[in-house]
């Protein structure tokens, strides 16, 4: 009904203003002003003699004062049949260009094109400042029975504030902040903003090539998990990204990270949640800047050389008022039936991901912040609580699959599609799956009924390995199995060895606190505890303030403490000795570039349950290492271990070294091995081997030379 028509050789203009008491058409051209007719309804209209629609504006005259406004009607819809059908089927991986608000000009009008999906709904407006938050002003149109909403409204800058006035069909009105927004509003207030995303310059172009040549499974990878708000604190204030990016740099280089992970960025109402309750998927949180400022922040670490992960949330939601929560007057994202979609111990919604446009949220907005914000990975939080339709759920809160089982098939196939989007892309992005059970081919190939993941945490060896440290030293033999069972499995995914936030909160206690003992014995339970993740197989993350030990357990609404490696020699020694450490395994290619293949690991000694030793061969073309761990503060002065070849063996790591804050108990001279056969092997060493330590000796092979007769 509204804008211009051409009728019967005559232009038609019709608008609602309500609360108008005049409303003139403003001729652009002819500078020209022509009274309307005021209708019911306040329903405006005027017939103008002209063949072709001119360029007009309105004049609206109110008894508070009067605007001028441009037309939001005359254009035709910008999101297209096909845009609608692949959206529909759940393909269209680009939907984030059409669906949100978006600057640009139509037809030379400069606006924003507003666009939702509300299948449901009666009708939906978008509402802000520039229409004093009015829904009667400036209502969107129906596109067909696709369900989206699209509306064009000029003269809009970046900045304005709106949101959705979405009118359900038992007449209930809500306000939503916009699912596919760029930027929000700071917490507590929850509208979304204008902001054009496509304006940032990158200048990354020889990182985003280098990582297409990568194949990271070869590669040395340490990552640094972070919560971006207490990495750094000035008192109460967050830092900017800006202001965050050359801290991160600094302390990443220093201490060798390859990657940082940040945990969720996405926006989120509630600052206890850390990010993993997601109500604005398609904006960094405006708690730390613009979206400009998280680009430069991504920008500039790759610019340094270290690789961006990002924590994404698509197994629940929060119900909170604005955000996805019965968004259109019907449980439109998610199920119904609570025992589908809702999630008792943690309060949150599950996604209908069997819902072809549900599905096109995640797997668009999954490549959104790929393609968008030059992500290298996406780090998927619970996949458990996807994978199993029972997860921590009791007899009678949960709905078998159509075979009576327990796997959540949908969940299962929006996976697979996502992966196998992002695998066609051959662009060195990785999908990183926390997920916590034994189901099977998690990082699997697709063609083989696998997931597609390219990583997957290994929480099993977390856990045991975690039980077994905090045990005293004294009682460790009886639970040697939990430091060797890790690689009865290790084989059957791609595995990333994680000390992660999740383990130094809630009462959990801190890595340090961990430890049995004093501080002497804490400190060097710890140098073992890196030491034996860098040498086991597979790649390493490390939560913040691990590295030198934080006594605390981690506490969001502070930063971490930077004073005790500065106040403590003991823990500036802790982190001198994380940073060579990595260093170390950044320079030694046995180190990881096998860490999947069974010829990159060997066990020497797996079974001295009672001394709590292990030894272990760390293997590639170019070299072999051998590993020992000592878990009791009994030290060795002539322990005998075998090796695997007759030759010469120098020690080249030691984390009992004077440097690190150990008691010196190193190997300064290279051993030759003598033909006494120790651990089914024929050769053997005898050598220093310190408590609570971990050593490790190059292996020299010495060709064998016959005698001379």
């Amino acid at each position: 009904m509204l804008g211009a028509k051409l009728v019967k050789g005559k232009v038609l203009i019709t608008c609602y203003f309500p609360d108008a008491l005049k409303v003139s058409v403003v001729l652009t051209k002819k500078k020209e002003s022509v009274p309307m007719v005021k209708m019911e309804e306040d329903f405006f209209a005027v017939l103008l003699p002209y063949k072709n629609i001119p360029k007009y504006q309105y004049h609206i005259t109110y008894s508070e004062g009067s605007v001028t406004m441009s037309e939001c009607f005359n254009e035709a819809p910008v999101i297209t049949p096909k845009d609608m059908l692949q959206f529909q089927n759940g393909i269209h991986y680009s939907i984030y260009r059409k669906m949100g608000s978006h600057r640009m000009t139509l037809n030379g009008t400069e606006g924003v094109l507003f666009a939702v999906w509300a299948p449901n709904a009666i009708s939906v407006s978008v509402v802000g400042d520039f229409n004093f938050w009015d829904g009667r002003k400036n209502q969107m149109r129906r596109l067909g029975e696709s369900g989206i909403f699209e509306l064009f409204i000029p003269d809009l800058e970046e900045g304005d504030i709106y949101k959705y006035q979405v009118r359900g069909r038992q007449g209930v009105v809500k306000l939503k902040a916009d699912p596919y927004g760029n930027y929000s509003e700071l917490r507590p207030d929850t509208a979304s903003v204008i902001w054009d995303i496509e304006k940032y310059e990158w200048n990354d172009d020889i990182w985003m090539a280098e990582r297409k040549k990568k194949k990271f499974e070869k590669e040395p990878m340490v990552i640094y998990e972070v919560h971006l708000g207490s990495f750094k604190k000035d008192n109460d204030d967050f830092y900017n990204y800006r202001e965050l990016a050359p801290l991160l740099i600094e302390h990443c280089r220093k201490m060798n990270f390859t990657h940082v992970e940040c945990m969720p960025v996405m926006e989120y109402p509630f600052d206890a949640s850390w990010g993993y309750q997601v109500t604005g998927y398609y904006a960094p949180t405006s708690r730390y800047g613009t979206p400009d400022d998280f680009m430069f922040f991504i920008d500039s670490l790759h610019e340094a050389g270290i690789g961006v992960i990002l924590d994404w949330v698509p197994a629940h939601f929060p119900k909170d008022e604005h955000g996805l929560a019965r968004f259109d007057g019907t449980c439109l994202y998610e199920h119904m039936d609570p025992r589908k979609g809702e999630h008792p111990h943690w309060g949150t919604l599950i996604y209908n991901y069997g819902r072809p446009q549900v599905s096109n949220f995640l797997i668009a907005n999954a490549l959104f912040w790929l393609d968008k914000y030059h992500i290298d990975g996406l780090r998927f939080d619970a996949v458990a609580s996807m994978l199993y339709l029972d997860y921590g759920k009791s007899d009678g809160q949960w709905v078998a699959n159509m075979y009576g089982g327990h796997e959540n098939l949908e969940t299962e196939e929006m996976l697979k599609h996502l992966n196998s989007i992002v695998k066609k892309r051959k662009d060195g992005t990785l999908m990183i799956a926390e997920e916590s059970t034994s189901w099977p081919k998690i990082t699997g190939d697709l063609e083989d009924g696998g997931l597609g993941f390219d990583f997957k945490w290994n929480m099993g060896w977390m856990n045991d390995y975690l039980e077994y440290i905090r045990t005293d030293p004294l009682f460790r033999k009886g639970r040697h199995g939990m430091l060797t069972f890790s690689m009865v499995y290790h084989y059957s995914e791609n595995y990333i060895l994680v000390l992660s936030h999740d383990e130094v909160v809630h009462g959990k206690g801190s890595l340090y606190q961990k430890m049995p003992g004093g501080e002497k014995d804490k400190l060097a339970g710890l140098r073992l505890t890196y030491g034996f993740m860098a040498g086991h197989p597979g790649k390493v993350l490390l939560f913040m303030g691990q590295e030198f030990g934080q006594k605390s357990e981690w506490n969001e609404d502070t930063q971490i403490d930077w004073k005790l490696p500065e106040e403590h020699s003991s823990h500036a020694k802790l982190m001198t000795y994380v940073k060579e450490l990595f260093k170390f395994y950044k320079e030694h290619t046995a180190m990881y570039a096998d860490d999947y293949l069974p010829k990159g690991f060997e066990w020497v000694s797996m079974l001295d349950a009672d001394n709590s030793v292990i030894a272990f061969l760390r293997k590639s073309a170019e070299e072999t290492l051998l590993i020992l761990c000592n878990f009791t503060p009994a030290a060795h002065q002539k322990f005998k271990v075998g090796v695997p070849f007759a030759g010469k063996y120098k020690e080249i790591f030691n984390s009992d070294d004077l440097r690190f804050g150990g008691e010196g108990m190193v190997n300064p001279r290279v051993k030759q091995s003598k033909p006494i056969k120790c651990d089914g092997k024929a050769n053997s060493i005898e050598c220093r081997l310190p408590g609570l330590g971990m050593t490790v000796f190059s292996c020299t092979h010495i060709p064998y030379r016959p005698k001379a007769r």
